[in-house]
């Protein structure tokens, strides 16, 4: 009896750990060479990134400010005009985006006296450029800038602080999206990360696997528009959660049962 309940606590045990192949983010090869012979200072291998500009869409939110020499009482485009919202507003959830430019349905964005300019499917930058573009015929020397206010995306699951998450920069790497999150918890399956990637009336699922160091050249290595990640457990995370409790409940039930044998033993 004593060599099953042995057999059992330690089967327990080995099937409850989790291995660092399972914790260590962007693996290679090398993962197994202990620190002290690692080569400080080398390069060990380059990536070439995906090109990612974000591309605006209908629903985002811009802000656009226009600055220029023209008097005020002149200036209608400063009839209105996405001011912006303080960063930190942001990170509230408390934001309020009323003084923003909404793109419609349609991809636009309408103006005054200029009226409605197509921006949908451009970069910020290039948004910008057109919207220039257009100020110079009326204003002296303009200066315009634009940012996407409503930059956001949600995750779900093993990570330490579930939740949607705006940001004013619109150029952000899954990692860096799981770190706002404030990272994994312990029980973070990583090398099946689950992705919903919303598109024009339709949304797309993938896995990730972010213990391989390829992901880096991954076309998902970057966050998109309202993208939501979910994070599974590992198998391991009910016998980690639990076996503590249930390992007290086996052993004192084990007890019980060997006291009434040795009781009714003749």
């Amino acid at each position: 009896m004593k060599q099953l309940i042995f057999i059992f606590i330690t089967t327990v045990l080995i099937s409850s750990c989790v291995v660092n192949k399972k914790v260590q983010y962007l693996q290679h090869d090398d993962v197994n060479i202990k620190p002290d012979v690692v080569e400080k200072d080398s390069i060990y291998r380059t990536y070439e990134l995906s090109d990612f500009e974000y591309k605006l869409q209908p629903e985002d939110i811009i802000s656009v400010k226009f600055y220029s020499l023209t008097p005020q009482e002149f200036d209608f485009f400063s009839i209105k005009s996405g001011t912006g919202i303080a960063y930190n507003q942001f990170q509230n959830g408390a934001a309020s985006l009323v003084n923003g430019y909404l793109i419609d349905e349609e991809g636009e964005v309408e103006f005054p006296v200029v009226g409605s300019i197509r921006i949908s499917g451009l970069t910020v930058f290039e948004a910008q450029n057109k919207i220039l573009k257009i100020a110079k015929q009326y204003l002296e020397s303009p200066v315009v800038e634009v940012r996407l206010l409503n930059f956001r995306f949600t995750l779900l699951g093993e990570v330490k602080r579930e939740g949607t998450i705006s940001s004013l920069n619109n150029r952000i790497t899954m990692l860096e999206a799981i770190g706002l999150a404030g990272g994994f918890t312990d029980f973070a399956d990583k090398a099946n990360i689950k992705i919903i990637r919303q598109g024009e009336r339709k949304a797309e699922v993938y896995y990730l696997n972010l213990l391989d160091e390829k992901f880096i050249q991954s076309p998902y290595y970057y966050m998109n528009q309202n993208d939501i990640i979910i994070v599974p457990p590992l198998k391991q995370r009910p016998y980690q959660i639990y076996f503590g409790k249930n390992l007290a409940l086996v052993i004192s039930s084990v007890s019980l049962l060997l006291i009434v044998f040795s009781l009714i033993k003749p």
